[in-house]
């Protein structure tokens, strides 16, 4: 009795976690709680906001407050006598210097504020990546497990044509080779089943990997579900968002802006410097052979403090010509950027089209598989078809059914990537690619 009841209440909870399987949303919420890539650009975002607090300092005031204390011993020597005495010294500073000009520090403030708009570019792209890599990540699971339902249903039905081959043989209204051919398709159903079983146990692993836990049960597609074109229609405005609007783009085109600046803070080499400087000092020393008694000095000074640089060994011509080759370099790159973005637009939106058109002739397809499917059944039955062409039948059906499932996965992921490659992907579209699971 208590065996039983165990058993039950494992069953039972089996049940219900199996009842709560997770859908695309809540993986990706595990995503951006767990997803270590993430976890840095998110960090990186962070250290990037400092460059602004980084590069104004190098203009406001700089204050220092700087003393000493020491104690000498002192011995003077004549020739009456040799008198001896030890004394104290203490003295502080305190220093401000204001920057009036200063070149190469201007424009190190505004690297600062471009820097920081790079890594908010990067982070934003690390969003859109995220929810790809998440989708594509959800949707392979799928595909496996596609995969292995449609072998497994395969291995079902052969087992089922594998029976009736070896009742007909023994009744002997079918040949020996009816039974052969049947149990080959069985033996090779075996073997993909192991295969498939293989695959999905990767694709959860590939999943783990970014949510940081081992893969729950996953929402599916619904049934018969329909996909939507691409809005705009047209592939001329997605490639020119893509080549003005990706986040790779705007992060380059900061960053030749960047180096532009660079050139001139290392030009900056050349010019004089002004800086407002201001102190107070004070000193104290104690009375030593005198008869004065200890003494204490104050110095307060302010004014205006220039630098004319002359000759440094030609190091700033020659950084000036490194960042001149920077520049280039990263002009290159921002040519190489907007290209790849509008060859993934391209590519994506290309994709998209050709799924929507592969999904619709899967579909016809689906339907007439099945029918080819029931005629050579029937036709097996009364003896005009062969066991063969039943096996080839079934093949053909459960292809297309797996064929089908994964070209709606890729038409999906071809839409998350098209708005991906033209910079606006947003958490709402994975919201709305999540109302066509169910769980």
């Amino acid at each position: 009795m208590r065996k039983t009841l165990i058993a039950s209440f494992i069953t039972g909870v089996c049940l219900s976690l199996n009842a709560h399987s997770a859908d695309l949303l809540q993986i990706y919420q595990e995503a951006l709680a767990n997803d270590p890539v993430f976890a840095s650009a998110r960090a990186s975002q962070v250290a990037g906001q400092e460059k602004i607090t980084q590069g104004r300092a190098s203009l406001l005031p700089a204050v220092n407050l700087t003393g000493s204390s020491s104690r000498t011993t002192q011995e003077l020597i004549t020739a009456a006598n040799n008198p001896r005495g030890d004394f104290t010294t203490s003295a502080y500073t305190l220093s401000l210097s204001q920057p009036l000009f200063r070149w190469a520090n201007w424009e190190q403030y505004q690297q600062g504020k471009l820097q920081t708009a790079v890594s908010e570019a990067q982070f934003a792209q690390a969003q859109q990546d995220l929810i790809v890599r998440v989708s594509q990540a959800y949707f392979d699971v799928l595909t496996s497990q596609d995969a292995l339902a449609s072998v497994k249903a395969q291995k079902i039905a052969i087992t089922e044509q594998l029976a009736s081959a070896k009742r007909n043989f023994e009744v002997g209204t079918a040949t020996i080779t009816d039974t052969h051919e049947a149990q080959a398709r069985y033996d090779l159903a075996v073997a993909q089943e192991f295969a498939a079983l293989n695959d999905l146990e990767i694709k959860r692993t590939a999943l783990q990997q970014i949510i940081g836990k081992p893969s729950p049960d996953l929402a599916i597609l619904r049934t018969g579900v329909k996909l939507n074109s691409p809005m705009p229609a047209e592939l001329d405005p997605w490639v020119s968002s893509a080549e003005k609007q990706n986040y790779n783009v705007a992060s380059s085109e900061l960053s030749l802006e960047i180096a532009k600046r660079e050139i001139s803070r290392n030009r900056a080499g050349h010019l004089p410097t002004l800086d407002l400087v201001a102190s107070k000092a004070h000193s104290t020393q104690s009375a030593v052979l005198t008869a004065s008694g200890a003494t204490s000095t104050n110095n307060n000074s302010v004014g205006v403090q220039w630098t004319i640089p002359l000759f440094a060994g030609f190091g700033v011509d020659s950084k000036v010509r490194e960042a001149i080759a920077l520049e280039d370099k990263a002009r290159a790159d921002l040519d190489n950027v907007r290209r790849t973005a509008a060859q993934g637009a391209r590519q994506a939106f290309l994709g998209m089209n050709n799924g929507l058109a592969q999904v619709k002739a899967l579909e016809a397809a689906e339907i007439s598989s099945q029918s080819a499917l029931e005629s050579n059944r029937l036709g097996y039955q009364v003896g005009v078809r062969i066991n063969i062409d039943v096996l080839n039948a079934q093949q053909q059906l459960f292809s297309t059914r797996r064929d089908l499932a994964k070209a709606r996965y890729d038409t999906m992921m071809s839409g998350l990537k098209l708005k991906a490659a033209a910079g606006t992907l947003k958490e709402e579209d994975l919201t709305m690619l999540n109302g066509l699971l169910v769980k």
